[in-house]
């Protein structure tokens, strides 16, 4: 697991075709360690989403591909799964020279390679809290990139958080099913934890900050922890004490086990977009 610490002012041209949110994250964070703003281009259709990121960022946003991309050394494809094939047919006379990024949900190398005409690309996995430069980014590498564009991705991607390689591209489906949908697991339970402290008597910020700083300080001390998370909760959950009781109220109900049939779940519909969008 990495983190990119190049100063990203050395980078060669980006261009970004889709200017969404994980797009933004990418350009926010991009910019934010120096990237001159002139070297980032974005293709969006939609002209609301161009006026915003031109407000934003202060870079070029065009409604369509053109010659513009041909001084792209690296293209970032942060479009939809279901509008990657049209996107591609558009854009691929104008960029096959470059290195490739997916950002794209599902859709495999391989039809992202013969939509392009070129295998110089990486499939990336990253989530919504690269928003805030707290991402978690898996990333897979075709064996034609060289380590030279490995890097030139990490340090990309390394603008945004925290970066894994993965040796096989399946195992993207399994980082989808952890960490990229994720996010909406943590958010579910800070639902969960801010109505019962509702119920318990305390106003829903008071029981939201609680639900907030518990998860963070959570995640932190099992990040600087060497001790499993087993042991962690062993810890903190003494024999007949408050903590026991819920956690042995929750293994009764079988939620871990709950939980991992749904990320399991996760992992097929990953598996079912690139098999739905990437005929």
């Amino acid at each position: 697991m990495t983190t990119s610490s190049s100063s990203p002012s050395t980078l060669p041209p980006v261009a970004f075709i889709g200017g969404g949110n994980m797009a933004s994250a990418i350009i926010g964070g991009l910019l934010r360690q120096g990237m001159p703003a002139s070297d980032i281009i974005v293709v969006e259709p939609y002209e609301a989403a161009r006026e915003a990121l031109q407000a934003n960022f202060g870079i070029a946003a065009l409604p369509e591909a053109g010659p513009a991309l041909q001084r792209a050394a690296l293209v970032v494809w942060a479009v939809k799964p279901q509008t990657f094939k049209d996107a591609a047919a558009v854009a691929a006379a104008h960029t096959r020279h470059a290195l490739h990024l997916s950002v794209a949900a599902g859709i495999t190398t391989d039809s992202i390679a013969a939509w392009l005409g070129t295998a110089r690309l990486v499939r990336a996995m990253p989530n919504t809290p690269a928003l805030v430069g707290k991402g978690m980014t898996g990333l897979y590498a075709r064996p034609e990139v060289d380590a030279d564009g490995k890097a030139l991705i990490a340090r990309v991607m390394g603008s945004t958080g925290q970066l894994l390689w993965v040796d096989q591209e399946q195992k993207l489906d399994a980082v989808t099913a952890i960490s990229g949908s994720g996010p909406a697991y943590v958010f579910l339970f800070l639902e969960a934890m801010t109505r019962a402290g509702v119920d318990m008597g305390l106003t829903a910020e008071q029981a939201h900050q609680l639900a907030v700083a518990t998860f963070q300080g959570g995640a932190e001390l099992a990040a600087r922890s060497d001790e499993s998370p087993e042991v962690l909760r062993q810890r903190v959950t003494s024999k007949g004490g408050t903590t026991h009781a819920a956690i042995t109220h929750m293994q009764e109900q079988q939620v871990p086990e709950h939980f991992i049939a749904a990320m399991r779940k996760a992992e097929a519909r990953a598996q079912e977009l690139a098999d739905e969008f990437g005929r």
